[in-house]
């Protein structure tokens, strides 16, 4: 079994590890508390907490099973070299477990609070609906030869092409809106800040074995942060360049979902007290 060759670089590989699990686990919170204090979700787009759901327990899967089963990592190490390092850590595993609890929370929030006309897309719940049922027939074809590294791969795949899907709905919402009212840029930077930390960690495992293997033995992983960070700096530009915030004065007669919708048809897309 392979083991750290240098004490400094372990050291740094589990604090990466952690800082990224706290940044990415932050980053649900200030969505969850912008819902909070609004009573409201208008602005926040249903496919995107969806899709992150299955995003989210397609990955934990993953994690928790290459993390804690035995089988699955003798069939890695079989694969990639006896004396190759597992690419999944304690971290990775805890984030995923608060992740699916978090957006689940959210999917709540959706479901009692202020919505007006927004609903799942009936795509979304296409591409769920399809998704799970890929799963499915993979776990059938896995379970004779008893492939568990394919399968939890299948699983691996899944989480990045829901990553890729989820941030869609969400961006092009912001487009035709011409506003990122109601979509918490807290998150955003959170989870930028969540992904160069996760991307480092990854190095620093690297350079300290020598091998590069981590990388494209865990592709799944690789490419949630390079996702992730590419669709972040697109979220950033739209709340900071192409659609900055501004005040405007409501009257005070106006009820709660009256000033919001005033808020969102203004011409100037007005800041609404975004975490």
């Amino acid at each position: 079994m392979a083991s750290w060759n240098s004490v400094p670089l372990e050291v740094l590989y589990n604090v990466l590890g952690w800082v990224a699990f706290f940044s990415w686990s932050i980053s649900f919170y200030p969505q969850v508390i912008l819902n909070f204090r609004r009573k409201s979700v208008v602005g926040l787009n249903f496919d995107f907490v969806v899709l992150n759901l299955t995003k989210h327990s397609s990955y934990l899967i993953y994690n928790a099973s290459l993390f804690f089963s035995s089988d699955v990592q003798r069939q890695y190490r079989q694969k990639y070299g006896l004396d190759e390092m597992i690419p999944v850590a304690a971290n990775d595993v805890a984030f995923s477990v608060h992740a699916v609890l978090l957006t689940a929370f959210t999917l709540f929030q959706i479901a009692i609070y202020e919505r007006g006309n927004q609903k799942v897309s009936k795509t979304s719940i296409g591409i769920v609906t399809v998704a799970w049922l890929v799963a499915a027939v993979c776990v059938f074809i896995a379970l004779p030869s008893h492939s568990w590294l394919w399968l939890i791969s299948c699983f691996n795949t899944l989480q990045v092409v829901m990553t890729v899907i989820k941030y869609i709905p969400q961006a092009l919402m912001n487009f035709r809106l011409k506003s990122t009212v109601g979509f918490s840029i807290g998150n955003i930077l959170l989870d930028l800040f969540g992904g160069v930390t996760n991307y480092g960690q990854m190095a620093v495992q690297s350079i300290d074995q020598n091998s590069w293997v981590n990388f494209y033995g865990n592709i799944g992983k690789t490419l949630l942060s390079l996702v992730s960070i590419f669709f972040d700096i697109i979220f950033i530009v739209q709340h900071y360049v192409l659609y900055p915030a501004k005040k405007m004065v409501i009257s005070p007669n106006l009820d709660a979902l009256s000033k919001e919708e005033a808020l969102l048809k203004s011409s100037d897309h007005p800041h609404l007290d975004n975490v």
